[in-house]
């Protein structure tokens, strides 16, 4: 039997994030995914980025990976907001003294640079590929079965599957869940003009339409990542587009913006939908990241959200290892359990409200929409507030995510 401190089920973005922020502070695990490293590294950029917010971006660099990330992301200095480009449009510009909102990401770039990290680590033990065949927890401890017939022990385990966990269903946690109707289309663009580092959200009845700035490609041509939200019957059929066809409906879509466009990388879609899990700890368990709860990617903060569940988990886990308790004590998961409920409700509520807001259709909502947006543009505190919800600074900020160690 292999024991660590914790058992991460789940070797994703989240997952080894988790485990590098433990292991910074001399906690031990052991991270299971039945993914093959390898297919998940692969070179060709396959067109899905992730925004990482300033506090998150302090985090990583809290853990040691600020230097292999080091200009790697593009920074984001603007963001522009508009109701299907009518006048009134709502722009948020950090000031000198801020530093900016975010920077954008390859997530291969990301996956790779952790990957690297924890294999390197001698505190994180890799079972990549790996399936599981049993898990059990008891008031001693936790205990998982490899396929391989390895058996892995810890006090606590740490889920970080995803979406679709069948860990937080044979714990028997209920989610809350519903669909939007929507798909969302996720992809790259080459443009013939410079984003000056501006995120476009362009929103439409049919849903956001985002363009997020990326830096230029090793050739010099501008570049930026998309996320365009559409009616679920429509996704088939713009899927089905050529390349020229569909760049010639992103053009129209982002209204000569950042003039010609063609496509960058490969497209993918996916469904939308809402999930919040009920209970986010059980006996010896945790849920971090899409396990915990999913939200519609209208503001892009569902990373940035499961990366505050890392830097609250860390802090609890390691403040109670320093009081001697063990770290799977009822305590320390009530305490996790206090801390990330809240906020995870209000940030999963707040983008679903924005979602529905602005999917009403008709020219008196439209209206009523770019006045509130013509309010908030003129209110500084109001401005002030967004950006810091954009930087991932609002509420209780773990210490990790304001650069420091536990």
């Amino acid at each position: 039997m292999e024991k660590a401190d914790i058992i991460i089920i789940g070797g994703g973005l989240v997952g080894l994030t988790q485990a590098l922020a433990l292991a910074k502070h001399g906690i031990s695990s052991h991270v299971v995914d039945r993914a093959d490293p390898e297919a998940m590294l692969a070179h060709d950029f396959d067109g899905r980025t992730s925004a990482i917010s300033s506090s998150s971006m302090k985090m990583f660099e809290a853990i040691g990976l600020g230097e292999a990330l080091e200009g790697k992301g593009c920074p984001i200095e603007q963001i522009w907001v508009s109701d299907g480009l009518k006048p009134g449009s709502l722009d948020f510009v950090p000031g000198a003294e801020d530093g900016y909102l975010g920077q954008m990401f390859e997530n291969r770039l990301i996956r790779r640079t952790l990957y690297e990290a924890a294999k390197a680590s001698d505190a994180i033990h890799l079972h990549m590929p790996a399936s599981i065949l049993s898990k059990e927890r008891d008031a001693t401890g936790v205990t998982v079965t490899l396929d391989n017939g390895t058996t892995l022990s810890a006090d606590l385990m740490v889920v970080a599957e995803g979406r679709q966990s069948t860990t937080r269903e044979e714990a028997g946690i209920k989610i809350i869940h519903w669909q939007y109707n929507h798909s969302a289309m996720v992809g790259a663009v080459f443009h013939e003009k410079p984003h000056q580092n501006i995120a476009y959200e362009i929103f439409y009845p049919s849903g956001p339409f985002a363009v997020l700035p990326m830096l230029d490609s090793a050739d010099g041509r501008h570049r930026s990542a998309i996320v365009w939200s559409v009616d679920e019957a429509d996704a088939p059929g713009y899927m089905k587009l050529s390349k020229r066809g569909y760049a010639a409906e992103l053009e129209k879509g982002m209204g000569g913006l950042l003039g010609k466009v063609e496509l960058a990388a490969p497209l993918s879609s996916y469904k939308l939908g809402f999930h919040h899990a009920g209970s986010i700890t059980a006996e010896r368990l945790v849920l971090i990241g899409d396990s915990a709860h999913g939200i519609h990617p209208i503001a892009g903060q569902g990373l940035n959200l499961g990366l505050r569940d890392v830097a609250a988990l860390a802090e609890v886990l390691v403040d109670g290892m320093r009081l001697g308790l063990d770290l799977g004590d009822a305590q320390l998961m009530e305490r996790y359990s206090r801390w990330r409920s809240v906020d995870t409700l209000l940030v999963a509520m707040s983008t679903d409200g924005l979602n529905r807001l602005f999917g009403i259709p008709g020219k008196a909502a439209s209206a009523i929409r770019r006045f509130g947006m013509g309010l908030v543009q003129r209110t500084r505190p109001a401005k002030a507030f967004f950006m810091a919800e954009a930087r991932g600074e609002s509420g209780a900020l773990p210490k990790l995510l304001k650069g420091v160690a536990v």
